[in-house]
């Protein structure tokens, strides 16, 4: 493993002269770990393996030796010189931002193609040629199999949070763009874990590589303070009724401290749900998942970073690659499903040596992989007491079944009237109506009453009181005789 102890300053790495201005005027000087591992081999043409933690400043990793080696040269239509692949349109248009920020003295082009966006413009782009294409796997083979794309020019190909893209599914899309690209390439391979699938996947594609490893694989940083609520709801009706209200007890808890914070659901429903309940209560939430719009997603994350939204309900579409520095606070609604998961997603807080805090809320089906989380990170996490007393669910956050009034029976009653023959009086309600409003009963020797006898002074009795007429005319004639 390379030695990363070694951390002078950027201007020490060889780097181009244009790329140390952008990144002085950018107010950087000293190069964080995996930084000054992994420059110096990507700039000898080297193929390179970087593990390290989220938060660590992997993007600038492979953009700032690209860059200085694509100063020179120029592409041709359709054919990019240099491909990076991320798993989400987030963290491909955070690579994207990073690359207009250190090359903005170098002359260079870009193309970010990400769903979401038409493709009209995205051609466009592809057509004049691209020193640097930024894409999501699926809408890159989207352009190439529309014939608008040609890689057989890639001459530097990323792979940024290549355990994510796995994750996500992405093993056949990658593969296929191995393919897609000159066997000669230069290829560079981030992550912040190192599972046994990634070691299959960089043993069949990188040649040699220089292997960067910065800390413990999968661990979270000290500089965030961890804690657990663990909670059982009154009722297993109520139990996402009261894990809502015991949310809103930990950011309550908080208070002033929590500038702003990641709220992280495993499933995109929830994310809606959680979201709107806290926007219900006042707190100033929005959620962000991959159903939603690219333009209401991109405007939900600048509000987030420019500190407009003080609350992210998030998918583990934005656990990876989201540069916001001064989250103060992340809370897992949910415990994640993979162990990994867990340490990407804190690590959105207590970046660049700030200090951050981490809360996680673990009901009785959550305890596997809640023990294999700390199995993982070889820690345990402080029990926190519950802010909340599960009970009754609050009147305007209850079931829909638990918060319906029953019908009055007056209205009952009046409903009856309107869609059905009027009820028989229950002898009680009888005997509670004045006389006088009865109505009279019909008279026996009426002789419109065709359950009567015809002619007769009393009822047949056993035949009721709607006899048809006919019937009765034999028992006249017997008694006739």
């Amino acid at each position: 493993m390379t030695d990363t102890n070694i951390t002078p300053k950027f201007a020490d790495l060889n780097l181009n002269p244009k790329v140390l201005k952008a990144i002085e005027e950018a107010g950087y000087e000293t190069p964080t770990p995996i930084q000054a591992g992994a420059i110096p081999p990507a700039l000898e043409g080297r193929d390179v393996l970087g593990i390290a933690q989220t938060g660590t400043g992997k993007t600038a990793s492979f953009t700032l030796p690209m860059i200085t080696m694509l100063a020179r040269g120029r592409a041709r239509a359709r054919m990019p010189r240099s491909l990076v692949l991320c798993p989400t349109r987030e963290l491909a248009a955070q690579v994207a931002e990073n690359f207009d920020t250190y090359a903005k003295h170098v002359k260079l082009t870009k193309a970010l193609l990400i769903g979401g966006v038409s493709f009209k413009e995205q051609d466009t782009l592809i057509d004049k040629g691209v020193d640097v294409l930024i894409a999501t796997p699926g809408r890159l083979l989207d352009h190439f199999e529309r014939g608008k794309l040609i890689l057989s020019d890639v001459k530097v190909m990323v792979v940024d949070e290549a355990d994510r893209m796995l994750d996500m599914g992405f093993i056949p899309d990658i593969e296929r763009i191995f393919g897609l690209t000159p066997f000669t390439r230069q290829t560079l391979f981030f992550s912040a874990t190192m599972a046994p699938e990634i070691e299959r996947i960089t043993n069949t594609f990188l040649s040699s590589p220089a292997r960067i490893e910065v800390a413990r694989q999968a661990t979270a940083s000290e500089t965030i303070d961890q804690g657990a609520v663990i909670f059982k709801a009154s009722r297993k009706d109520r139990e996402a009724t009261e894990k809502r209200r015991v949310l809103r007890g930990l950011i309550d808890g908080e208070g002033e401290k929590l500038t702003n914070g990641i709220i992280f659901c495993n499933r995109k429903v929830d994310v809606d749900i959680v979201a709107k309940s806290l926007s219900k209560y006042g707190y100033d939430a929005a959620p962000i998942h991959g159903d939603l719009d690219q333009s209401q997603r991109t405007r939900t994350l600048d509000s987030f970073r420019e500190g407009r939204l003080r609350l992210l309900i998030a998918s583990d579409v934005a656990a990876r690659g989201l540069d916001v520095p001064s989250v103060s606070h992340v809370f897992n609604y949910d415990v994640p499903g993979h162990a990994e998961d867990y340490v990407h997603r804190i690590g959105r807080t207590g970046r660049a040596g700030r200090s951050g805090k981490a809360l996680t809320i673990v009901v009785p089906r959550d305890e596997k992989n809640f023990a294999a989380v700390e199995a993982l990170i070889q820690r345990e996490i402080t029990r926190v007491e519950s802010p909340v007393q599960t009970g009754a669910p609050e009147a305007d956050d209850a079931p829909k079944d638990e918060g319906r009034s029953r019908p009055s029976r007056s209205r009952s009653r009046s409903r009856a009237s309107e869609d059905r023959a009027p009820r028989q009086d229950s002898p009680s309600e009888a005997r509670s109506e004045p006389r006088a409003e009865r109505a009279p009963r019909p008279d026996r020797n009426d002789r419109s009453d065709r359950g009567q006898r015809r002619g007769g002074d009393s009822a047949v009795v056993g035949m009721g009181d709607h006899m048809p007429e006919f019937i009765a005319l034999s028992f006249d004639e017997r008694r006739a005789s």
